[in-house]
């Protein structure tokens, strides 16, 4: 294929090193691609009030795939108080600039793999029926709609009259909420739509059948959250009905799902969920498969992708001298990407390394190793940021 332009958003704290080395591992592979570094993050919020500058923003309505490494978000009241001087009582407001990413260029469609690697120490384990140590083998495609939802940002506290006045023409709000004196209410909104929702579930039964599984579950809560996970069932059932016949709809509630998958992970192939729910599902399967290491992510949209790890930007872990984390979800990511821009035999490649790499068990991260992540960990056996990355490498 052509030679790329990638937009590179190290971000905040372990985003500059994970990123750096993916980097390193798409280079040795033979990705040929110019990187452009796009600002993003708590750095860019404190001097300029905006931690998703316009600039970058331009970068990705150009070249259309981003690499995204780790950003830093603390509440409000903290937010404001780390402003520039200059900024304070400006009328700045904080909000996640990866949220803010996903809504400007509608990438809607989140995909979280979870994925055991063979010989990974972290992987889940059971007693099995006879008594002994049974290692399930987990292939789950969570299904996150990123755009709507909790996450919606529509949200107030001590809410204008307007929306007070709406609030409460709604029998439930004014029975059991109208005692409450307005300034002391905070109301946030939960906002499904039908366009939105269809495309999501419409990606999770497209991902069933180019796999072959025969069920897509949705995780939602459809007996109490009735209008908003009702409809995400409903959605999913409809097509299952009248466009993919062949593929079941099994309505798992959330909570439920959270007790399941610690019983019988390797069942669930295939999870479709609203923002929030698929959040808290994915970092669940996430724990069962190595934890945050491994946890990779794409956001996808009709133009514009990005592709990034789930953990934080870890700042502790950002100042060691030498880094520690692993870079493992990162790289999972980068493989995300090649295999959106169609180089999935490159991908395949990677991945197949990262997976000799855990296998051979010679070269572990710090959590592979099940230590706390203190700077001491290198004396202990633990390999570095650059030595895991290096083992990748290696294995190409």
């Amino acid at each position: 294929m052509a030679k790329r332009t990638i937009v590179a958003m190290p971000g905040d704290g372990i985003g500059k090193v994970v990123l750096e080395e993916t980097i390193r591992v798409l280079d040795a592979a033979g990705f040929e691609a110019d990187y452009v570094e796009g600002d993003i993050g708590w750095e860019f919020w404190c001097k300029e009030g905006n931690p998703l500058p316009d600039r970058t923003i331009s970068l990705l309505e150009e070249h259309k795939i981003g690499l995204f490494g780790a950003i830093t978000s603390k509440p409000k009241d903290k937010a404001a108080a780390e402003l520039a001087p200059e900024l304070k009582e400006q009328g700045f407001t904080y909000y996640s600039p990866i949220v803010s990413m996903r809504q400007h260029f509608d990438l809607d469609i989140c995909m979280r793999p979870c994925r055991t690697f063979k010989g990974n120490p972290l992987n889940f384990v059971r007693r099995g029926a006879n008594g002994g140590i049974d290692e399930p083998v987990i292939d789950t495609m969570i299904f996150r709609q990123n755009t709507e939802g909790l996450y919606g940002g529509v949200e107030w506290t001590n809410p204008p009259d307007q929306v007070y006045d709406a609030l409460m023409t709604h029998k439930k709000f004014k029975e059991n909420f109208g005692w409450c004196p307005r300034e002391e209410l905070a109301v946030s909104t939960r906002i499904f739509t039908r366009k939105y929702v269809t495309r999501i579930v419409k990606a999770a039964f497209e991902y069933a059948k180019g796999r072959g599984f025969d069920t897509v579950y949705v995780c939602e809560k459809p007996n109490v959250i009735r209008e908003t996970s009702g409809m995400m069932l409903k959605v999913a059932q409809e097509m299952s009905k009248n466009e993919y016949p062949g593929i079941r709809v099994s309505d798992v509630n959330i909570d439920a799902m959270m007790m399941w998958l610690t019983k019988n992970p390797e069942y669930y192939n295939v999870i479709v969920a609203g923002n929030m729910f698929g959040d808290i599902v994915s970092d669940g399967f996430a724990g069962l498969t190595g934890g945050l290491g491994f946890a990779c992510s794409a956001n996808i949209g009709k133009d514009v992708a990005v592709f990034e790890p789930t953990h934080g930007s870890a700042p502790k872990y950002a100042g060691y001298e030498t880094s520690i984390v692993n870079p493992i979800a990162m790289v999972l990511s980068a493989c995300m990407m090649l295999d959106h821009i169609g180089e999935g035999a490159m991908s395949a490649r990677i991945h197949k390394a990262v997976a000799a790499v855990v296998e051979e068990g010679k070269v572990r991260a710090y959590d592979m190793l099940k230590l706390s992540g203190s700077p001491d960990v290198i004396s202990k056996g633990a390999a570095s940021t650059r030595q895991m990355a290096g083992a990748i490498i290696s294995k190409l």
